[in-house]
């Protein structure tokens, strides 16, 4: 075990142990935080149909949903029957789509 040596109530030393730093407070050793590992990419699903992610999955119901959803608005009938196709053409593919 490794203490400061000057014996205070409340010493604050920092004592250094190869790359590995730690804090000294009251007679108990605090370890530093252990190294935060950066987030992982989570792959890339892929249509099983098609093999593409989401985004180029459904070309057709796609481009038709949104150019309804331009000119009329999302809340249009016509255009929520373009965004159930498409919801539907996407589900066929695997993804999770509400």
């Amino acid at each position: 075990s490794i203490g400061c040596r000057c014996r205070r109530h409340h010493c604050r030393h920092r004592l250094y142990i190869g790359n590995a730093s730690t804090t000294n407070t009251m007679g108990n050793q605090a370890s530093a935080p252990a190294p935060v590992e950066p987030p992982k990419k989570a792959a890339k699903k892929l249509g099983i149909k098609t093999g593409k992610p989401i985004c180029c999955c459904c070309p057709e119901t796609k481009k038709a949903r949104d150019e309804c959803v331009v000119f009329k608005g999302e809340e249009d009938p016509e255009c929520q029957k373009f965004i159930e196709l498409h919801k539907a053409c996407l589900r066929d593919e695997g993804f999770d789509v509400k």
